[in-house]
C-alpha cells in the first residue's frame, strides 16, 4: 500500500456520486412509498456519507484532507451522530419486520442494537471533548456488539424463515451474515490498533480542557495530512471506503428496495 493517500482521498470523492445515485433512486415513485422507518434513515445516511466522502476526516489527531471548517471534527460528528443512529435503527427495524414468529430474543437484540449505538455516540463525543483516545476503543467495541447482535439474529432468521432465492429479504440476511463473518474479525484487529494508539497517547490525556475549549478545538483544530499512517493505514482506508462510499450505502439501499411496495 502507498504511504501517501493523496490519490486515494481524491478518489474517495467518487463515493459522493455513489451516494447521490442511491439518494436519487430512493426518491423514485416506487421507493418513496417504502415504510418511512426504512426510507428516512437511508436518505440520512446517503446525505451524510456523501458529505464525508467530500470532506473526509479522522477524529484522532483531527486529521483532515481539506483544511476547512467543513472537515472539522465538530461538524462531522454532529451529522455523523444522526446518520449512525439512523442506519442502525433501520437495521434493527428490519430484524423486527423479519421476526414473523415474534421471537422475544430477536426483538431484544434489535433493541440492544439501538441502545448500543446511542451509547457509542456518548463514547465518541466524550473522546472528542476530553481528548482521551481510549474512549474511541469503547465506541468501537460498541460497534462490535451491534454487529454481533445483528449477525446472531440474522443467522436465526436465515435458518428459520422459508424464503425463496427470489425474495430480496433473503439477500439482506445473506448480506448480514457475510458482513458479520468479515467485519467481526476485522473489528478485533481495529480494536487492537486503537488500544495501541490510545496507550501511546496517554500522556496527552493528562491535559484537561473545559467543555468550551474542547468544542472550540473540535471546530478549529485541523491537521491536514495525506500520510497513510495519519489516516489509520489499511484499516482506516478499508473503513472509509466501505462505510462512506460503498458497502454500507449499498446495504442500506437494498433494504429500501427489498421492502418497497410491489
Amino acid at each position: 500500500m502507498p504511504n501517501d493517500y493523496t490519490a486515494i482521498l481524491w478518489c474517495l470523492k467518487l463515493g459522493a456520486l455513489v451516494n447521490l445515485w442511491f439518494l436519487a433512486a430512493s426518491r423514485t415513485p416506487g421507493q418513496t412509498a417504502t415504510d418511512p422507518h426504512l426510507l428516512v434513515p437511508a436518505q440520512i445516511l446517503f446525505l451524510v456519507s456523501g458529505y464525508r466522502c467530500l470532506f473526509p476526516n479522522r477524529y484522532e489527531n483531527n486529521t483532515v484532507f481539506h483544511d476547512s471548517v467543513l472537515s472539522s471534527a465538530l461538524v462531522t460528528r454532529v451529522i455523523a451522530t444522526f446518520s449512525e443512529v439512523a442506519y442502525i435503527y433501520q437495521f434493527a427495524y428490519v430484524l423486527r419486520l423479519l421476526n414473523l414468529e415474534d421471537v422475544g430474543w430477536i426483538d431484544g437484540l434489535a433493541t440492544l442494537m439501538v441502545l448500543q449505538v446511542i451509547l457509542s455516540q456518548c463514547f465518541v463525543w466524550s473522546a472528542i471533548l476530553t481528548g482521551r483516545l481510549a474512549l474511541y476503543v469503547y465506541e468501537e467495541l460498541g460497534w462490535a456488539v451491534i454487529f454481533l447482535a445483528n449477525t446472531l439474529a440474522s443467522a436465526y432468521l436465515y435458518a428459520s424463515l422459508d424464503l425463496t432465492d427470489e425474495d430480496p429479504r433473503l439477500l439482506l440476511l445473506r448480506l448480514s451474515l457475510g458482513f458479520g463473518a468479515v467485519y467481526l474479525p476485522w473489528q478485533m484487529i481495529h480494536l487492537n490498533a486503537l488500544r495501541k494508539e490510545a496507550k501511546e497517547a496517554d500522556v496527552l490525556s493528562a491535559k484537561r480542557r473545559t467543555i468550551g475549549e474542547a468544542v472550540s478545538a473540535a471546530l478549529v483544530e485541523r491537521n491536514r495530512s495525506t500520510d497513510a499512517a495519519a489516516w489509520g493505514g489499511v484499516i482506516g482506508l478499508t473503513w472509509m471506503t466501505a462505510y462512506w462510499a460503498s458497502l454500507i450505502p449499498l446495504w442500506v439501499y437494498l433494504v429500501v428496495r427489498a421492502f418497497a411496495p410491489a
